[in-house]
């Protein structure tokens, strides 16, 4: 497979007006997507996981390194990336179709080619029927799926989610899983994926991506060998569990670091 996307030496740090100090939040990251892989990132809170993504997506721009999609330089944002986050940012006042068409006409696309190609969509996400409702009327996870269907129709080449199912339940919650994975098998998008859920991680991926703790830089890669389709009852099977088990292991250490550091921080602030 080709590869995708590439970081080289990625680095980023934030200036703090308050105390006139800088915020080292990565350092050194180097990681690869390939074509049409589906690949998460874990770790601890504040491990950089969401300033990687804004990069790559092209709404930061790094202090060092650089980020490359299909071997040129991201430098800021671009029609061969979209970004579905976890809230759906939805336009109340449009309706499930015109929330849908709402990026390809921002790029000027607005005809009977695009309908039928935003109608494809609303299909594969399960919305069919539901076009003319509005986004009060639908369910959280209905949102997203509508969130999904946006993001899909502009046809980018990378898909990039943060936590796109943090705020809902956990029943809707492990239905998206399932619902994601059978619509990346149909639209096989390359995807890179941001969570907290150890388990929603090791479920949707053909690799999970390990970040440290602050500076963020990649810890571990693990390749999960768990044939596809899946179905959610894998999720008690005993090879999800060793992985599931490895991941904690790693990302605790983590949390340790990441407490260590805090608290070094509050007693020099003291």
């Amino acid at each position: 497979m080709a590869t995708k996307l590439q970081a080289i030496g990625l680095r980023m740090e934030y200036y703090q007006p308050r105390t006139g100090g800088r915020l080292l939040a990565l350092d050194n990251v180097n990681l690869a997507v390939e074509e049409g892989e589906f690949v998460t990132i874990v770790g601890p809170s504040g491990c950089g996981k969401t300033t990687f993504i804004n990069i790559a997506d092209g709404l930061l721009k790094p202090t060092g390194g650089k980020i490359m999609l299909d071997g040129i330089e991201v430098k800021g944002p671009g029609l061969d990336r979209a970004m579905v986050f976890q809230d759906p940012c939805l336009l109340p006042w449009r309706t499930v179709l015109k929330n849908v068409l709402f990026g390809m006409e921002c790029q000027g696309r607005d005809g009977a080619k695009e309908k039928d190609r935003a109608l494809k969509f609303i299909k594969l996400v399960g919305l069919s029927g539901f076009e003319d409702h509005y986004p009060h009327e639908l369910s959280g996870g209905m949102q997203q799926r509508c969130n999904l269907a946006r993001a899909l129709t502009v046809d980018p080449e990378i898909l990039i989610m943060d936590e796109p199912f943090a705020a809902l339940d956990a029943q809707t919650r492990e239905i998206m899983q399932m619902e994601l994975l059978r619509i990346w098998n149909e639209a096989r998008k390359t995807v890179l994926f941001i969570t907290h859920q150890i388990n929603e991680a090791i479920y949707l991926a053909d690799r999970v991506i390990i970040f440290g703790a602050r500076p963020g830089r990649v810890k571990d890669v693990l390749k999960i060998d768990i044939p596809r389709p899946r179905k959610l009852s894998v999720k008690r099977e005993k090879q999800f569990l060793e992985y599931e088990d490895h991941l904690w292991n790693q990302i605790e250490e983590e949390v340790k670091k990441t407490m260590v550091q805090d608290q070094v921080v509050h007693n020099i602030d003291a």
